[in-house]
């Protein structure tokens, strides 16, 4: 099974895993959880939802330009996926 980067947008933990692995341990991320390329929150099991990117701007208003840095790179990385997710050569090989 495809194994990609999955990055949180809040802490920035990033693990190379499955969808499957990943939704079993409580990520919400695509293709499990919401569909990749459309801002929804990416977070791993132990942080909050209400300091993603989507949370400040559906449920608070905000626009890109009011988000934080690290707000403004999670959307980035979200409008380029699953691109913006797939391993390196190299990563990919350390699974083999």
């Amino acid at each position: 099974m495809t194994r990609f980067h999955h990055v949180c947008e809040v802490c920035l933990r990033d693990e190379i895993t499955t969808p499957d692995a990943a939704y079993e341990a409580g990520w919400d991320y695509p293709p499990r959880m919401g569909s990749f390329g459309v801002i929804s929150p990416r977070v791993c099991p132990a942080c909050p939802m209400p300091e993603t990117a989507w949370f400040a701007m559906a449920m608070q208003g905000r626009t890109q330009e009011q988000l934080t840095d690290r707000q403004r790179a999670a959307v980035e990385r979200i409008m380029g996926e699953p691109e913006s997710l797939m391993l390196t050569p190299e990563e990919d090989a350390a699974y083999e």
